[in-house]
Parts: structure tokens; C-alpha cells; sequence
């Protein structure tokens, strides 16, 4: 049985822990592409960049994708453009999906521990689509996202004596690393992940993992 009143803070990836939004982000990758004049094959080299680089940045990976896959110099317009048209994309198609169930009573079960969010995605995006959702409130630590990676994230609130103990709920290799990086426990969510080896991966580095958010009630 996991114990999470043991912990100061709880820290919730967005996609595939509190929203079943993996697959519907990369259908907006891919139409965010094909939107700024991709062909096909090189909107499918982004899709496959993204999915390897899930958790991370989209800045990061739109420099890559104007860069190595469409031979472009990065220039602001650029980047503007395709941030703008997987806003769009990810509003519409995120708009209607699924969030995970548990959530309510798990935060009354655990009013001690502080809630916070810490995303690759879009920082105002997130704030928006929790807003419409009706589950900000639950996240009183604050609802963390690009541009600001999740190292940084988690180094910003590191600063805060009372941070510590905390436990990080992921379902990607970023969430892992990150987790590992400021030795924080960690809790694999792997109902949703789009990370193909993921048991493998968590019992190689002893992770414990379960199927929903809901599994922790």
C-alpha cells in the first residue's frame, strides 16, 4: 500500500496521469505540422520526435522539427506560428477528454500534502483546460508548464524548506529523470502512457507503478 500523507508535496504530470490526453497530443503534433506546410512524412518525423521526447518542452521540440526535419533557419515567426497552431489543435481536441477518476477523494484523503502540477505542456494552455475541467482548485501549489522545463520547475520550488518530503506521479522517461535527478520518489502511471517499455524501464530502476491515479485511493 502506498502512503502518500508520509509526503510534504505531491507532484502530478498532465498527460497520461490527470488527462487522457497522450494520443489526442499527438494527433495536434501532427496537425500543427501539417498546418505550417508539412508533407506527410515530415509531419510523421515530428510525431515520432515528440513521442520520443514526451514530458518535454514543445519549444524544444519545434526548434528540432524546423531544424533538422524541415531545414529551416529557427527564427520567432516560425516558432510562433507552430506554438499558435498546437494551441489551437490541443484546445480542440483536448476539450472533451477523459480525467482521471479518484481525483476528489484522493485530495480529501491527503489535505495535508500540497498539490502541484509540473508539465511539458503549455503553461496557460494547462491553467485554461483544468479551469474548464473544474479541477484547479485541487492543485494549490500551483499548475506548472512550458516554457519552463520541469527541471526548472522543480528547482524553483526546491527553494521552499517545506517542499520535501515529495513524491512525483509520471508516466515518462522525462518524469523518471526528473524524479531521479532531485531524488524524488516516484510512482509510474502507466494507464495512458505512450512510453512502449515502460514495465521493463521501472522494474530496471525498482519503480513502483500502477494503472491509474485512481489505484492510490
Amino acid at each position: 500500500m502506498i502512503d502518500l500523507k508520509k509526503y510534504n508535496t505531491i507532484i502530478f504530470d498532465c498527460d497520461g496521469v490527470i488527462l487522457n490526453s497522450n494520443f489526442q497530443k499527438i494527433e495536434a503534433y501532427r496537425n500543427a505540422a501539417t498546418n505550417y506546410g508539412a508533407t506527410k512524412t515530415q509531419a510523421e518525423e515530428l510525431v515520432v520526435h515528440h513521442v520520443n521526447l514526451t514530458g518535454i518542452s514543445r519549444n524544444v521540440k519545434f526548434k528540432y522539427f524546423l531544424k533538422e526535419i524541415m531545414g529551416e533557419e529557427i527564427l520567432d515567426s516560425s516558432m510562433n506560428t507552430l506554438v499558435g497552431n498546437l494551441n489551437k489543435e490541443v484546445i480542440n481536441l483536448l476539450k472533451d477528454c477523459e480525467v482521471a477518476s479518484g481525483m476528489k477523494k484522493l485530495k480529501s484523503q491527503n489535505q495535508k500534502s500540497t498539490w502541484m502540477v509540473a508539465s511539458g505542456g503549455d503553461q496557460e494552455e494547462l491553467r485554461f483546460l483544468f479551469k474548464e475541467k473544474k479541477i484547479t482548485s485541487y492543485f494549490e501549489g500551483g499548475i506548472y508548464g512550458s516554457p519552463s522545463s520541469k527541471h526548472e520547475i522543480i528547482e524553483n520550488k526546491l527553494k521552499n524548506k517545506s517542499f520535501l518530503p515529495a513524491v512525483f506521479l509520471g508516466d515518462s522517461l522525462y518524469d523518471i529523470q526528473t524524479a531521479q535527478k532531485y531524488n524524488l520518489d516516484f510512482i509510474f502511471i502507466y494507464g495512458w502512457t505512450d512510453l512502449k517499455n515502460w514495465k521493463n524501464i521501472c522494474e530496471e530502476n525498482g519503480l513502483t507503478y500502477i494503472e491509474k491515479i485512481e489505484d492510490l485511493i
